[in-house]
């Protein structure tokens, strides 16, 4: 059975697409076979990877209009794409009995089919992230090392805590990956340390440093290691998911 990770940060531009691509195809690298689900409106993943418009979407599904339809991306990785209709979902699912379950019961049909199955959570803390976080054996937190960025992670660890308590015992936030790093910047550096400070071990040792090659990938839409295996976002997202794996099968 396929181990669930959500990737979660209600705040946008912080790596978190990024990193759900990029540690998904690392984990491919490594030998791993990986779904990829976008569960944001915004459709970044689906879009960043050029993966056309889908007859069946995460919306159809979550609407009980149709089964989860993996697309097959590259071998080893499959992904359910997004689409904005799923903007309307919180709204139309929202008198469904059993409301917070509904991904884990899609998922429980496929995950017997990969290693890992990584959900791109969107930027809220609304129905969308709550079916993630209930179907999710691990969290991972992308952080982008910003000022702004470490505002509301109190309120992050609040929302796990609190599914965990009520929703999913087995939920458990596996680290806090820091992302746009450039060591050179004085302000990166204070918010890594402000990071330690609050989260302890859950930091991962490798950062994510800042990367042209990072923000060009998905113009090409090609994951990191399609476009440029030897930069050092390619080096960073391989250590960065050994990590994660060591963390996760250790």
């Amino acid at each position: 059975m396929g181990t669930v990770i959500s990737l979660l940060n209600h705040k946008g531009g912080v790596g978190k697409t990024t990193s759900a691509i990029n540690i998904g195809a690392a984990m491919v690298e490594l030998g791993k076979r990986v779904l990829l689900i976008d569960l944001d409106p915004q459709a970044n993943l689906t879009i960043s990877l050029g993966i056309p418009r889908q007859k069946s979407t995460i919306y159809e599904a979550l609407r009980g209009e149709g089964e989860l339809m993996p697309y097959t991306h590259k071998p080893g990785m499959d992904v359910v794409t997004s689409s904005l209709d799923l903007s309307g979902a919180e709204m139309e699912l929202i008198n469904e009995a059993g409301r917070e379950y509904i991904l884990r019961e899609l998922l429980a049909q496929v995950s017997d089919d990969y290693d890992y199955i990584l959900i791109d959570c969107p930027p809220s803390l609304g129905l969308l992230t709550l079916n993630a976080l209930t179907s999710s054996r691990y969290v991972l937190i992308p952080l982008q090392t910003e000022f702004l960025a470490v505002q509301g992670l109190a309120k992050i660890k609040q929302v796990i805590d609190k599914v965990k308590m009520r929703l999913n015992k087995q939920l458990d936030m596996s680290g806090v990956i820091a992302t746009m790093y450039d060591s050179r910047r004085v302000l990166n550096r204070d918010v890594v340390d402000t990071i330690h400070k609050y989260f302890g071990e859950k930091v991962f040792k490798t950062y994510i440093r800042d990367n042209v090659a990072l923000a060009e990938a998905p113009a090409q839409r090609k994951d990191i290691f399609d476009y440029s295996p030897k930069s050092p976002g390619a080096v960073d997202y391989l250590e960065v998911t050994k990590e994660i794996l060591e963390r996760m099968e250790g």
